[in-house]
């Protein structure tokens, strides 16, 4: 069976019921002896009565922390009985055999920590043809330059992971310093945990995993040219934040490669897909270049003042 895992769905709107009932249910129906359903409803206490109500297998709580996803997840970390704590987003539908591929590398008492696959689903059905896969994280989706299953990753994308609980406990949880708040577009909470774990256990290892895939939905309204370049300000903006708690060699080390490796050869292979009939192609290596710039100037406002 392997270790114990305490699922954790952190909800804060209405908005996104329908998801959040049927991904809560199609936990449900994954957990094994042991195994249990914590939703974290984040200060609405409406949502909270009908969470309740809907989801009799889950045990619903109230956010006890500061408002935002951080302060969320840590009370379902401190509220989980599990060995393992995974974490799904309230927009995020598992597919068959999510937790037991999360719960397998856990077998290894090496890892510390596994990233899942995020699929993005999209409403409409597809991409909009502008929009670089480099991209994918501006959407909380696995994007380009993410290493295969089983690789090391720094740190997961927070739709779909799992953390070892006591681990998490130990160095104080996720910062409420970093991170979303409702729906501003901020984050780097992952990241910063994920270098809080490595000061206090070198050995520590983060995998990737790329069986049992979430859909992530990714509604009309971040499909748009402004979610993008405010997400891509907003990340720059929060990793400035990062650099300043962490320091800025350990927060932005993956960066750079991703900057100066995975965008240039991105720009060059949209660029390309010209002389094949692509004709958003240039479009999508025009984006990774707003993208980047964008995010650069976020990241050179906060490092100059609040």
């Amino acid at each position: 069976m392997g270790d114990a895992v305490s699922v954790v769905i952190c909800t804060y709107t209405a908005r996104r019921w329908s998801h959040l009932r049927t991904g809560a249910e199609a936990v449900l129906a994954q957990l094994q002896a042991g195994d249990e359903l914590l939703v974290v409803v984040d200060h609405a206490p409406d949502l909270l009565a009908r969470a309740a109500a809907a989801l009799p297998g889950a045990q619903v709580v109230a956010n006890s922390h500061g408002q935002g996803l951080s302060g969320a997840r840590n009370t379902g970390v401190g509220l989980a009985r599990g060995t393992v704590v995974a974490f799904l987003d309230d927009d995020a539908l598992p597919g068959p055999g999510w937790l037991a591929a999360l719960r397998a590398p856990f077998a290894d008492p090496r890892v510390t920590g596994v990233a899942g696959a995020v699929d993005p689903d999209w409403e409409g059905g597809r991409a909009p043809r502008w929009f670089p896969p480099e991209f994918g994280w501006v959407v909380g989706c696995d994007y380009v330059g993410l290493p295969a299953g089983g690789g090391a990753v720094r740190n997961p994308i927070g739709a779909s992971m799992a953390l070892r609980r006591q681990l998490v406990a130990d160095v104080g949880g996720f910062s409420e310093a970093v991170g979303r708040v409702g729906t501003l577009p901020v984050g780097c909470e992952e990241t910063e945990l994920s270098i809080r774990l490595r000061h206090a256990d070198p050995t520590v290892t983060m995998l990737r995993q790329t069986g049992g895939a979430v859909a992530h939905l990714v509604p009309a309204e971040r499909q748009r040219l402004r979610y993008f370049t405010s997400r891509c300000y907003h990340e720059g903006r929060s990793k400035a934040v990062l650099a300043r708690l962490v320091g800025t060699e350990q927060g932005l080390a993956s960066e750079r490669a991703y900057a100066t490796r995975i965008l240039p050869l991105g720009v060059l292979r949209h660029t390309a897909a010209l002389a094949r009939g692509d004709l958003a192609g240039p479009a999508r290596a025009a984006m990774i270049v707003l993208g980047l710039l964008t995010t650069a100037l976020g990241y050179l406002s906060a490092r100059r003042g609040p």
